[in-house]
């Protein structure tokens, strides 16, 4: 890790006496002078846009009732079940595709058939409900792999009210989420190693109370039928996408594109607008059962990490470049003793200091930092935690079933760390 910088200079604005980390941009606590110097990056696509508008909205005015005393709880309103009902729609079109397609080869009509036929089931194919796909190289933990991780997800379960995951997927992300797979809804735990391993213990007893809080809080988008229905609109959505530099054939292509892109706009914003507010609640709420499982300050400490998750991710670059170069480092990184990366990671994380987070979560107010485009702003959420008396830790994880838990990721550690090498972030 670089040596850290530092030297004394004043604010411009209001002539405050400034000390600057050189690895951090230098700004001012009393006048906020250069507390956000670059311009938010703006999503190419209108529906990422259009999204993230909605979700600092909404995560506002949810706010704005926690604060007032408002209760959270989760429920079926008007606009979940027209939003199940539209979700219904998407699937009804894809049986009538697929079955019109049969019918047209079976029907006896011979060749004449063939052609209408293979087309009608090719399009309901490919709007037919995608399952997550696990990432092609991302290490699997079974329960029989790692029974400690396990236990620890099982009693994070039992204190959010809802039972434990089937597999864990180890991935390069600095995140984590969960996601249900197949007919009977098996449950997956995808966890971002940078993202765990810069948590502290009981940030880390957070971070699974919250994703697993979704699957207890009526969260309609962690649900088979919408969430399966939302995919299916993304993905003919991309189809119809207008080809870029067209020739004269491709132009009028694109022109006979536009009606049913249009359309298809038209339903992911109206899912969107009809979901987008219990999607909001559902994280509030995710981030609520975070605190009762791992205490108010580790939820708060977890909201902080997100904050600052751009600096992870730069330091993997950082060591995938070193090793790019070559040199004693970047040998040492290659091979066997690849997972020291994550001793420099947590290294390099915790010599941020303090003014870099108040700095990040100022700028998040801001601009509105979210994880995506369906969370809401996290400065908010941080905020709705703070609402109330504190809660303490219920679920523990000491220095021993640490260490165990550390061993039975070890094997993950070590392929993710190449793959970060090889990849990237």
């Amino acid at each position: 890790m670089r040596a850290v910088e530092e030297r004394t200079t004043s604010c411009p604005e209001c002539g405050t006496a400034l000390r600057a980390d050189g690895r951090f941009t230098v700004w001012c606590r009393d006048c906020d002078w250069n507390v956000d110097p670059q311009p938010p990056p703006q999503e190419a696509d209108r529906l990422e846009r259009a999204r993230r508008l909605l979700a600092r909205r909404y995560g506002e005015k949810l706010l704005a009732e926690i604060t007032a005393g408002g209760s959270l709880r989760a429920r079926r309103d008007g606009s979940a079940l027209l939003a199940f009902a539209l979700a219904l729609a998407v699937h009804g079109v894809t049986a009538a595709l697929l079955l019109g397609g049969l019918w047209c080869l079976t029907a006896g009509w011979g060749s004449a058939a063939m052609v209408p036929g293979a087309v009608l089931l090719l399009f309901g194919w490919a709007l037919w409900p995608r399952a997550f796909r696990l990432p092609g190289t991302a290490p699997v933990l079974l329960r029989e792999d790692a029974p400690e991780l396990y236990a620890l997800v099982d009693d994070v379960a039992r204190v959010v009210g809802t039972r434990g995951v089937d597999q864990v997927v180890v991935t390069t992300e600095v995140n984590a989420g969960v996601t249900a797979r197949g007919v009977r809804g098996r449950r997956l735990l995808v966890l971002g190693l940078p993202l765990w391993e810069i948590l502290t213990p009981r940030e880390r007893v957070a971070l699974l109370g919250h994703e697993l809080g979704h699957y207890s809080n009526g969260d309609i988008r962690h649900g088979v039928v919408v969430g399966t229905a939302y995919r299916s609109l993304v993905t003919w959505y991309s189809f119809f996408h207008p080809i870029s530099d067209p020739t004269l054939v491709e132009m009028l292509v694109n022109a006979v594109y536009t009606v049913p892109r249009l359309v298809l706009r038209g339903l992911l914003t109206l899912l969107d607008h009809l979901t987008l507010r219990a999607a909001q609640r559902a994280e509030y709420l995710a981030d609520r059962e975070a605190a009762r499982a791992g205490s108010t300050e580790a939820a708060v400490g977890l909201m902080d990490r997100l904050l600052v998750a751009d600096s992870a991710i730069v330091t993997l670059q950082r060591e995938a470049a070193q090793a790019a170069l070559g040199g004693p480092r970047g040998a040492r990184t290659a091979d066997s003793g690849a997972a020291e990366i994550w001793d420099r990671l947590r290294t390099a994380m915790a010599s941020i200091p303090e003014g870099e987070y108040e700095r990040q979560r100022r700028a998040g107010a801001r601009r509105g930092h979210s994880v995506d485009s369906t969370h809401p702003p996290t400065h908010l959420r941080r905020a709705s935690l703070l609402v109330g008396p504190a809660t303490e830790a219920a679920v523990t994880l000491d220095d021993d079933r640490a260490r165990r838990i550390a061993a039975e990721l070890a094997p993950a550690r070590g392929a993710v760390a190449r793959r970060v090498i090889r990849d990237g972030v």
